[in-house]
């Protein structure tokens, strides 16, 4: 498999925890000079002290102004050549209880996060001779799942963005993929548990495998398996793979 070229500059949103985070220190043992960005400090400074990062940044990626400044701060230490929009939140509830603020929350967060941080660093790398853009999907935005419309519907339109995107990056260096896990051992699927074990009074170790279930495999996806499957996508011999939507997900689509 074909590395990453020398010593790229990679920004990671949502870089503080689960797979940001993993991927954060995968590209980092790649090589890459990497940028952490979320909204605490002390968060994102222990991924830095861990090695797992070379810089920080703040900002709240539906705040489209504070991003184009943390960005900017970012690229003026090194142009980014590798952006991956992880940043992310989920919310459940019956699609009659999911009032418009539940969906402006979702889309701002998961779509327009996304939308924010590309149109951020797409001006100074679709002219460099190698650019990788890579979204954090899910599931959720191949297939859908109850309880989740919002969310649901804001990956879907990631998904969309991607596809879209890849077609007019296709003669430049830039290509644009989004990775699409299941279930993952990630601080939100521990939420996702919690809500399963307050409202249903099982176990929790009945609760993951109600979750599990969906996978095939039988097992939770683990924060490593997404992120070696976005270094092959920022990898140099991953040229030709661009408008992919790739499912880690065990089978399960």
């Amino acid at each position: 498999m074909s590395g990453l070229p020398h010593s790229p500059h990679a920004l990671v949103t949502g870089g503080g925890r689960g797979i940001g985070r993993a991927i954060a220190a995968t590209l980092a043992g790649a090589g890459a000079t990497v940028t952490v960005l979320g909204r605490n400090m002390a968060t994102l400074d222990a991924v830095v002290g861990a090695g797992a990062a070379h810089f920080a940044a703040v900002a709240d990626v539906s705040d489209e102004a504070a991003l184009k400044s943390a960005i900017a701060e970012a690229s003026a230490r090194q142009p980014i050549d590798i952006l991956i929009a992880n940043a992310g939140s989920a919310e459940s509830a019956p699609f009659l209880k999911s009032d418009s603020a539940l969906f402006a929350r979702m889309m701002d967060v998961n779509f327009m996060g996304v939308v924010h941080a590309i149109r951020g660093v797409l001006p100074g790398m679709k002219d460099r001779p190698y650019g990788r853009i890579v979204a954090i999907a899910s599931t959720a935005g191949l297939r859908g799942y109850g309880y989740v419309s919002a969310y649901s519907a804001a990956k879907h339109a990631v998904i969309g963005l991607v596809r879209s995107l890849a077609l007019e990056m296709a003669a430049s260096n830039v290509t644009v993929n989004a990775v699409c896990p299941g279930f993952t051992d990630t601080d939100l699927v521990a939420g996702s548990i919690e809500n399963i074990v307050k409202k249903t009074g099982r176990s929790r170790e009945q609760a993951i495998a109600e979750l599990a279930r969906h996978n095939p495999q039988g097992r939770l996806i683990t924060p490593q398996e997404v992120a070696d499957a976005v270094l092959w996508l920022c990898g140099e011999g991953a040229g030709a793979i661009t408008g992919q939507a790739i499912a880690v997900a065990g089978g399960e689509i």
